[in-house]
């Protein structure tokens, strides 16, 4: 395995999930990458990566297509809209995707969270879901969610996304998968 500062953390420094998912890497001297856009509040500061305006207008989706792929509405303000591109760049960035969020009945992930699993099933990368309600780690295999022990992160560019409102679980889930890949 190579040494953990040949790894990247894609993310976007939000609060909760985001920001854990960051101080986990810092800790073991991950790289780190935050994709945000001027005038958005993160929490974290390291390795901000404040994206253009073309580079934002490159992943202009449809909020008809999210709100239908997901089975519910999202506002046409510019902001989501903003945050939905910056979730779009931290998926392409990585080579698998690891996200804590809820899986929900409709095998969608709640909130804006959402977005990022679905765009990664969408380009066809390892997907790993830390449901904080089931309190289990799922990956999206043959077009449902399996339950999987203990996922490691085995790619050197890697997403680390989900919820805001990151619970005891969720940011447990979160060091564990950081203890188990790295030592």
């Amino acid at each position: 395995m190579p040494s953990p500062t040949s790894f990247t953390l894609f993310s976007g420094g939000a609060q909760g999930a985001e920001a854990e998912f960051g101080r986990q890497a810092e800790l073991r001297g991950i790289q780190e990458v935050n994709f945000t856009f001027e005038g958005h509040r993160i929490e974290r500061t390291r390795g901000i990566r404040v994206l253009t305006q073309e580079e934002l207008a490159k992943k202009d989706v449809s909020l008809t297509y999210v709100s239908k792929l997901l089975s519910r509405k999202f506002s046409n303000g510019p902001q989501i809209r903003m945050v939905l591109r910056t979730i779009m760049h931290q998926i392409d960035a990585g080579l698998e995707i690891f996200v804590v969020g809820t899986i929900q009945d409709d095998n969608t992930v709640k909130g804006g969270t959402g977005w990022g699993a679905e765009f990664a099933k969408i380009c066809n990368k390892p997907l790993f879901v830390f449901c904080q309600e089931k309190r289990g780690w799922f990956t999206w295999e043959n077009d449902a969610w399996e339950p999987v022990a203990a996922p490691t992160i085995g790619h050197t560019h890697f997403t680390g996304t989900g919820t805001r409102f990151l619970e005891e679980p969720g940011k447990a889930a979160i060091a564990d998968l950081f203890a188990r890949s790295f030592g």
